[in-house]
C-alpha cells in the first residue's frame, strides 16, 4: 500500500503563490496517475490537476493558466505550483495517486490553503 503526504499549504495573500508537494512512500507500490484535488465545506471534492507517469497533464478550467502540475518519478513526488492565487482557491488540497500494484486509488490527508483578500 502507498502512503501520500502533502506539504506546502498555508496562508497567502491574493495574487501570491504557493507550491504544494506530495511524496509517496511504502514498501511496495507502482504509481501511475497522480493528481491534486481540493474541497471546501459543503462542496464536493473537485479535480484541480492530474498528471500521468509519462507527463501528460489535465487541468480544471479554474486552474488553467495559473497552476502547473509536475512530478518526479524517481523520487515518487508530485507538485502543484499555484500562482496568482485568488480567495476562491481557498480549500483543503488533497494528493491522489493510482497504485497499479494493488489496483487502488489513494489519498493524502490534505493540506489547507487559505488565500486572503
Amino acid at each position: 500500500q502507498v502512503q501520500l503526504v502533502e506539504s506546502g499549504g498555508g496562508l497567502v495573500q491574493a495574487g501570491g503563490s504557493l507550491r504544494l508537494s506530495c511524496a509517496a512512500s511504502g514498501s511496495r507500490f507502482s504509481i501511475s496517475d497522480m493528481g491534486w484535488y481540493r474541497q471546501v465545506p459543503g462542496k464536493q471534492r473537485e479535480m484541480v490537476a492530474r498528471i500521468s507517469r509519462g507527463g501528460y497533464t489535465n487541468y480544471a478550467d479554474s486552474a488553467k493558466g495559473r497552476f502547473s502540475i509536475s512530478r518526479d518519478n524517481a523520487k515518487n513526488t508530485v507538485a502543484l505550483q499555484m500562482n496568482s492565487l485568488k480567495p476562491e482557491d481557498t480549500a483543503v488540497y488533497f494528493c491522489n495517486a493510482v497504485d497499479l500494484l494493488v489496483a487502488g486509488v489513494f489519498w493524502g490527508q490534505g493540506t489547507q490553503v487559505t488565500v486572503s483578500s
